[in-house]
């Protein structure tokens, strides 16, 4: 709720109030969303502590998130810095996300992995950097 409210005054350039919305937020939930962050239908937080999604991060519909997540930056974008997770994706606790990549559609990452570069529809990704350890070759019909 707080970011549906923090998200609409982002997007009317109301950004102080936006801002103060998502810092409120963050201290009741342990959850940072940056009210510019773009998040799709169902997005399921479980045990959401440590959560961070920034600003440019673009989530799809029915994305599970554990706790300790991070939708991050690596500093050196301009722009777009933030991942863009697909339709169905999971993201297991702890799992690093940087830069402006893509996780594709019912694509799994597991727990603390840190991930770098795009990873494709419905392949399991594990371990730092992240390596695809399944790729399931089927459609999402």
């Amino acid at each position: 709720m707080y970011y549906q409210i923090s998200h609409y005054f982002y997007l009317k350039k109301h950004f102080f109030i936006a801002r103060y919305l998502c810092e409120r937020a963050k201290r009741k939930t342990g959850i940072e969303i940056h009210p510019g962050a773009v998040i799709g239908k169902r997005l399921f937080i479980d045990h959401g502590t440590g959560i961070v999604i920034g600003e440019t991060s673009i989530i799809g519909d029915d994305v599970t998130i554990f706790h300790g997540v991070t939708l991050g930056s690596t500093g050196k974008e301009v722009g777009k810095r933030h991942p863009t997770v697909r339709n169905c994706a999971i993201i297991g606790a702890g799992a690093k996300i940087l830069g402006n990549i893509s996780i594709g559609e019912y694509a799994k990452i597991g727990a603390n992995a840190v991930i770098l570069e795009n990873v494709p529809s419905f392949a399991t990704v594990v371990g730092i950097p992240g390596k695809i350890t399944k790729k399931e070759e089927h459609s999402c019909k």
